[in-house]
């Protein structure tokens, strides 16, 4: 075979100084005929989801790379509020909210918390509660709050308690009074209705043998027989009535462990039934038909001591609350559960819509498609994607939204699921953000948590 210097011998330069050389180029179309176009929706997709579930278990906040965006509600830097919707502690967006609970007739939590020490004599102060409708006067200068020892309240509920001041069958006014702040109308007014009052006690001691030491003792206007007590003996025998001694039995002071915390609550039903229960047990059941439960301030409401002022306990209180509903059933004979959290005086709601975005985010270059991949749980109810939740994406900043039709994907783990949009047409710009509505929303049938967003420009 020649060398390749002798290929001008072949090629002679004067044969291809001129003439026409044919183009050996295919052309686009041809190649476009035979060859399959490449959809990477998937490849995006598959890229978001992995995002989301690296997020999601590296508990991380709100990130950008150049093409991504991507937030699972690990905290509020992601999260802005359009309307009635709250980011939760517990990672997700829906439009559960608080209101004011109707049926708190009194309430003292952190009142107790941010009272100084003295609450009876001179220079004491009551503690107000929190509708200021009520107030826990004192008339001994040893009732006061305390932070420390035997008075530390559990925890979860709080800083202070309040004391009486001993207990005594002699001495009267040891413990506290339930009266109203000046100028208000008692709503302490239950008629035949239901109520409930419960709180937190701690007894120091068994006090004298030979005498009822009260936790509290409320003595309606109409008659000094309807009474609502809890009141256990010193030692053995005991009592605890309604009316004329409609429900008695046989707790002693072992029911409340003496140094120790429990909860005591006494409710009635709307049918007159009534229960008392001490730390979750119920102890006592009965009826007292249809009277009249209507206390005030010349009746007495005695807190710690009896609605006159006798036989106190050396009792440490926290956390009170008097209810217009019965929060527990009276004729169920399961236990109740004790709370662990301090009351409060809102409850939770459901908003029927509500609206939140994202912050901005800056793209690299203008772009007038987006994509987007959401979690969400189904917390009550099925939620229908593009009625329920609906999903809308703009490119400059939220002046423009383009409301996309997201499509279910397989779900992200058990419980969440996962739906999709991909080249959702938007106005161009670089200013990229989702907002989210939601629709129908119901307490209890139909609640819908959006756990992560993760964009695609």
């Amino acid at each position: 075979m020649a060398n390749y210097k002798d290929l001008k011998y072949i090629f002679p330069a004067s044969s291809i100084a001129s003439g026409t050389f044919a183009d050996a180029r295919l052309s686009q179309s041809s190649v476009n005929q035979y060859a399959t176009s490449f959809d990477d929706n998937q490849i995006v997709n598959d890229i978001s989801t992995l995002a989301l579930r690296q997020a999601s278990d590296e508990n991380k906040g709100a990130y950008n790379t150049n093409s991504t965006y991507v937030d699972v509600f690990q905290d509020a830097t992601g999260y802005t509020n359009g309307a009635n919707t709250v980011r939760n502690a517990s990672e997700y967006v829906s439009t559960q909210g608080t209101a004011g609970d109707s049926n708190t007739i009194a309430l003292w939590t952190t009142q107790i918390d941010d009272h100084g020490d003295a609450i009876g004599g001179s220079p004491g102060t009551p503690i107000v509660d929190d509708t200021g409708k009520f107030q826990i006067q004192a008339a001994d200068t040893n009732c006061q709050t305390f932070s420390s020892g035997n008075a530390a309240p559990p925890s979860g509920l709080g800083t202070r308690s309040i004391r009486t001041a001993a207990w005594s069958t002699s001495n009267n006014n040891k413990g506290y009074y339930i009266r109203e702040v000046s100028g208000q109308t008692s709503d302490l007014n239950f008629g035949t209705g239901a109520f409930t009052i419960e709180m937190f006690v701690k007894q120091a001691g068994s006090g004298e043998s030979n005498a009822h030491q009260y936790i509290f003792d409320f003595q309606s206007v109409s008659s000094p027989n309807e009474r609502l007590t809890v009141a256990p003996y010193g030692t053995t025998n005991n009592q605890s009535y309604n009316g004329s001694l409609l429900a008695q039995g046989d707790y002693s002071w072992s029911n409340f462990g003496v140094g120790n915390w429990r909860h005591v609550a006494y409710a009635r039903d709307g049918s007159g039934n009534l229960a008392i229960w001490i730390n979750g047990v119920r102890v006592q059941a009965a009826t007292n038909g249809g009277n009249d439960m209507n206390f005030t301030d010349s009746g007495g409401l005695g807190l710690g001591q009896r609605y006159n002022g006798e036989n106190s306990s050396y009792t440490y209180i926290n956390n009170i609350r008097i209810s217009s509903i019965a929060r527990y059933t009276p004729t169920s004979g399961s236990n109740i559960t004790v709370p662990t959290s301090r009351f409060t005086g809102t409850t939770s709601t459901v908003n029927a819509t509500g609206n939140f975005t994202c912050p901005n985010v800056t793209a690299s270059a203008s772009t007038n498609k987006m994509g987007a991949v959401i979690t969400y749980q189904n917390h009550a109810g099925t939620n229908t994607l593009n009625t329920d939740i609906v999903l809308k994406l703009s490119a400059d900043g939220g002046s423009n939204y383009s409301t996309a039709t997201l499509v279910a994907m397989p779900d992200f783990a058990t419980g969440i699921k996962m739906a999709k949009v991909n080249d959702l047409s938007v106005t161009a710009g670089t200013s990229l953000k989702y907002k989210i509505e939601f629709a129908n929303q119901a307490s209890g049938s139909k609640e819908a948590r959006i756990r992560g967003v993760s964009l695609q420009y």
